[in-house]
């Protein structure tokens, strides 16, 4: 059972330096909000096994690209099953927790993914295109990205990697939730600047959209970001589902929107521990 004040290890890489984004600052707020309701402690990455057992709960938040630790990851994720360890996200994520193969599969399934394959005898199933991106299975932040012609795509070995068309999107736009609730958007409508965001007011089909990929992971407790983006034709595409350790720009945000979004991930941590909140 928990303490009266649930202990939670809150895992972050502080150190990470990512374009464009700072992500230490977001922790620093986020652990500083939960702090009101949780005794927390936060931790690299490498030392979550040797730490996890004096806590009721383990936060996985920003802690940079797992290919960085890929075998610590690894461990910790056998370990936090084996223990019966409650982890938020949940570790039975589909999406990007398990690598980019679900592009692939959904692709395939006829869902509004970026037309994706991952073998030779598929190419005829990707429209024509100027360039296509080539994108490690295990890969993340663009590490091991390629643009290659058509005309390279015979050529090209099908080993751990996966090949979509180089979409010319009118913009990209990321939907956040907790759980399986909606909390904010943002899009970056210059597409050369990804991560110059703005607020989005998503219309009713674009929320669809997005609930539809956060129903098919069905993450119990967790926060993710659909990421996407809007095809010249003006359907949304879905671009990854980031279900592991998702950036969240809270810093863009208005005040009443970042704590309704504590809020909301407060209410989730009390429901991973099976406790009601105060």
């Amino acid at each position: 059972m928990p303490a009266e004040r649930p202990r939670v290890l809150y895992v972050t890489d502080l150190a990470y330096e990512a374009k464009g984004r700072r992500y230490c600052d977001e922790d620093i707020f986020l652990t500083a909000r939960l702090r009101e309701d949780f005794d927390i402690a936060l931790c690299h990455p490498l030392d979550a096994v040797a730490l996890m057992d004096a806590f009721d709960a383990v936060v996985i938040r920003n802690s940079g690209p797992v290919l960085n630790y890929q075998q610590a990851y690894d461990a910790f994720r056998a370990e936090a099953t084996r223990r019966g360890t409650l982890v938020h996200n949940g570790l039975t994520g589909k999406a990007d927790m398990a690598g980019k193969q679900y592009l692939v599969d959904l692709s395939a399934a006829g869902r509004p993914v970026i037309p994706t394959i991952d073998r030779a005898e598929d190419a005829g199933r990707l429209p024509t295109a100027d360039e296509y991106v080539v994108k490690p299975k295990a890969g993340a932040d663009s590490i091991g990205l390629e643009f290659i012609t058509r005309d390279r795509l015979e050529e090209l070995t099908y080993d751990g990697v996966l090949v979509q068309p180089r979409v010319r999107f009118r913009y990209e736009v990321s939907f956040y939730f907790v759980d399986h609730t909606f909390q904010y958007a943002l899009y970056a409508p210059r597409p050369e600047r990804r991560w110059d965001l703005e607020r989005y007011e998503p219309s009713a089909a674009d929320l669809e959209f997005a609930q539809l990929f956060i129903d098919w992971n069905d993450i119990r407790h967790g926060i993710q970001r659909v990421d996407a983006c809007r095809a010249p034709s003006g359907d949304l595409l879905l671009v990854e589902l980031e279900d592991l350790n998702p950036y969240l720009s809270l810093e863009l945000l208005d005040d009443e929107t970042r704590t309704a979004f504590v809020a909301q991930l407060r209410a989730s941590l009390f429901g991973l521990l099976g406790i009601g909140s105060s």
